[in-house]
């Protein structure tokens, strides 16, 4: 696994014992509402939102707000129309860039992902520009304890691709559209998981080697990853465990 998806990792765990638990909240349920307005509102025909209803749950997001998200989508309820835009740039070290939003004013968020990009020493790219190192695959945590042969016999019952050792989790990825079921076959064979969504995953990584320059990139992704319109943020940067273990501390 490359340094950017442990570093997407740790603010995963970290987002539910911080003060960003509730902007975490508010983005899980936008995505819940935009999945509902886009594929419905029905989560057994919806792949998109059973997937970030299952998220959002995993997230401890309350029932009831999960279920007013899905009729302000089905238009139940009122509320604001999102759309979903994504922005790719480069960051220090020639570290490619995709953040993904959900935005009620394009403008006003195309402007604040440029100044972010530009104010932290990276930059925004034309659309194509580094979306081609980048494949939509699902991805799956699962608790490290596991046992590696158990967990391979059940992966490919399941219809996995692959299976990695991040030194913190076993990581699963499959296709995007088997996302879940791949995540329920493992919990059902009784492995914990602790995240499964579909994410854009790189070809080909970048090494960043260098402590400085690590820290500056990495500055630059919490800094889009903190705004509230950017749902999700990707990066194909390869941080040495010791350098991301430093930033964290």
């Amino acid at each position: 696994m490359s340094g950017h998806s442990k570093w997407a990792t740790t603010k995963h765990k970290k987002g539910a014992k911080d003060a960003a638990r509730a902007k975490s909240f508010a983005k899980l349920i936008r995505q819940v509402e935009v999945a509902a307005r886009e594929g419905g509102g029905d989560v057994n025909s919806n792949a998109t939102l059973r997937t970030m209803y299952a998220k959002a749950r995993d997230a401890s997001v309350p029932l009831d707000t999960i279920e007013r998200a899905i009729k302000r989508g089905t238009g139940e309820l009122e509320g604001v129309r999102y759309e979903a835009i994504t922005y790719e740039g480069y960051a220090p070290g020639g570290v490619a860039v995709i953040v993904e939003t959900l935005t009620d004013n394009r403008n006003r968020t195309s402007a604040e992902v440029r100044h972010l990009f530009s104010k932290n020493g990276g930059s925004m790219a034309e659309p194509g520009a580094v979306s081609w190192q980048f494949d939509r695959r699902g991805v799956i945590g699962v608790d490290r304890v596991a046992d590696e042969d158990s967990l391979m016999e059940a992966l490919m019952d399941a219809g996995a691709d692959d299976l990695a050792d991040d030194g913190t989790q076993w990581t699963v990825t499959c296709e995007a559209a088997e996302t879940h079921a791949v995540k329920s076959a493992l919990e059902a064979a009784g492995f914990t998981i602790s995240s499964a969504e579909p994410s854009l995953v790189p070809s080909q990584t970048v090494p960043v080697g260098d402590a400085g320059e690590a820290t500056k990139l990495l500055r630059l992704l919490d800094a889009i990853d903190d705004h509230d319109d950017v749902q999700a943020v990707h990066a194909n940067a390869d941080i040495p465990d010791a350098i991301l273990e430093a930033y964290e501390g």
